[in-house]
């Protein structure tokens, strides 16, 4: 392939091309020519190739890293930026579809793990049921029986 530049399957499974990386990492042209990663494409992967490719993005980052102590390249410098919202990314998308499988999981069952549950508010997720709101006790229901509400006869 050589220097000329990136061809058109410069993005493989894990997201980077295997012949720009070198001994030390990433390759500053392939850093200069970096697409932003999709978030539709993230979804499309398994788990086992996000968490290969926030590997990936971590090791990138810690290079970025040691490039900026050291003085490096204003261009390396403004990739921080990027890699940082890639791992950020990758994380939410790993996230999201591991709760989306754990719903998936206990749905329709008895006991839901607190994270899933409804939020509401205090108040309301302390409020009796409308079955235990029409409950009434032997006594209650007796006092009805003998007492009931007064019917009136109006004039028109």
């Amino acid at each position: 392939m050589g220097s000329s530049g990136i061809n058109a399957e410069y993005m493989g499974s894990s997201g980077i091309n295997a012949e720009y990386m070198g001994s030390s990492g990433i390759n500053a042209e392939y850093m200069g020519r970096m697409v932003k990663i999709k978030t539709h494409e993230l979804r499309a992967k398994s788990r086992k190739d996000l968490l290969n490719q926030l590997d990936e993005l971590k090791t990138e980052l810690q290079q970025l890293r040691v490039a900026q102590v050291t003085g490096g390249a204003a261009s390396k410098l403004s990739k921080i930026k990027l890699i940082r919202k890639a791992i950020a990314r990758c994380l939410t998308v790993i996230n999201q579809t591991t709760k989306e499988q754990t719903r998936r999981k206990y749905n329709g069952k008895k006991y839901i793990p607190l994270d899933l549950r409804i939020k509401k508010t205090r108040k309301i997720r302390r409020k009796l049921t409308p079955n235990q709101k029409d409950k009434k006790t032997e006594r209650q229901t007796k006092r009805e029986r003998a007492f009931p509400q007064r019917r009136y006869a109006l004039k028109v």
